[in-house]
């Protein structure tokens, strides 16, 4: 929106060209979303807690968390709307990429929200049932990875890409490909919904992770630095950079309130759009295992769940205290700090060297 007016403009006022540069509006549109939400955010926190939106405890955690009962949860839609305001302000709407991503992004909002609704307003602990949320994923997934299938130009934009060796790229074919993407998009959607269950323990890690792959977004994006680096050149990549600054920014704005002792919880209606968005962005710079890599607590986390659940059925026994794995270390005497500081340092770690595959190659 904003770069069209730019645009206009520009050919009366030069000085107006300068928007044409994606790591301008990548900056610009981070600031926005910081500022949106720092504005809107206490507004939202005093309406949740007036609606009397409040999260529930889990009976069987840790003793700590009863005092959290109550606290405003859905605090994820600011986000959501946050990134979507701010991406329709600055980013080229003209672009495809862009509007797949903020669509996958809405449509599992969508999803967050109806769960989150059910449960703390209606006060249905269901919330929506599993077989039918994973349902509505399943649509949402399968439809994106369809879309971005079939409208790719290049074979080398359906490649699976192994980081680490500059010629490791496998042909999967439409089908192939599609089965790849409904899975990278529903499970990294699934494996931030499980990790935010302490204060501040998923969005700061969504925040690293979403800025690292606006990284590669604009290296794809860009026909010259695709081609130095070795990766494949995917025409409109480098505008996703412009969504990844807005996420930065919404993200960081969120953490102000959800930083311990939180104010807000995000709920699934952020966790869930969040993780999707991640995932879409990974497919369409064809860094899934990258994603996968820098995700390393996203992906530990979900295991965890996994390995419980399945020791669980078939031996009556737990591997972990608790489940998710944040919780297992809680109740091994770990502060609720402590795990999530060091979940973040386990992050940083881990987006360094996926962000190390761009040149050791």
């Amino acid at each position: 929106m904003l770069l069209e007016l730019a645009q206009w403009l520009a050919k009366d006022i030069r000085a107006f060209n300068v928007f044409s540069y994606i790591t301008l509006r990548a900056v610009l549109a981070c600031l926005t979303a910081l500022l949106i939400s720092f504005v809107v955010g206490p507004a939202v926190i005093r309406k949740l807690t007036a609606y009397k939106i409040g999260q529930a405890v889990r009976d069987d955690g840790p003793q700590s968390h009863f005092v959290k009962a109550g606290t405003p949860t859905m605090g994820g839609a600011l986000i959501v709307v946050s990134i979507s305001v701010t991406t329709l302000l600055w980013a080229d709407l003209g672009n495809r990429l862009v509007w797949i991503v903020l669509w996958v992004m809405l449509a599992f909002g969508a999803i967050g929200w109806i769960d989150d609704w059910r449960k703390v307003v209606e006060r249905n602990p269901r919330g929506v049932p599993a077989k039918a949320k994973f349902f509505w994923q399943s649509v949402v997934g399968v439809s994106a990875a369809c879309y971005i299938a079939f409208s790719t130009h290049l074979p080398a934009q359906t490649e699976f890409i192994v980081p680490f060796f500059k010629q490791a790229a496998y042909p999967l074919g439409a089908i192939g490909f599609i089965v790849m993407t409904y899975f990278v998009i529903v499970g990294t959607s699934n494996a931030v919904n499980l990790t935010d269950g302490l204060d501040g323990l998923a969005i700061m890690p969504t925040v690293m992770i979403g800025s690292a792959l606006g990284i590669f977004a604009y290296v794809a994006g860009n026909a010259v630095f695709s081609k130095y680096l070795g990766f494949p050149y995917i025409p409109g990549a480098g505008e996703l950079t412009v969504f990844c600054g807005a996420m930065a920014g919404a993200g960081l704005a969120f953490l102000w309130f959800n930083a311990y002792p939180a104010e807000v919880f995000m709920g699934d209606v952020g966790a869930l759009a969040l993780g999707a968005a991640l995932g879409t962005i990974a497919v369409i710079v064809r860094q899934e295992i990258v994603l996968f890599i820098m995700g390393g607590v996203f992906v530990v986390e979900t295991l965890s769940v996994m390995l419980q659940v399945a020791s669980f059925k078939l031996t009556g026994k737990r591997i972990f205290r608790m489940a998710p794995l944040h919780h297992h270390y809680e109740l091994k005497g770990w502060k609720e700090n402590q795990v999530v500081v060091r979940f973040w340092i386990i992050t940083m770690m881990l987006v360094l060297v996926g962000l190390s595959t761009l040149k050791l190659r």
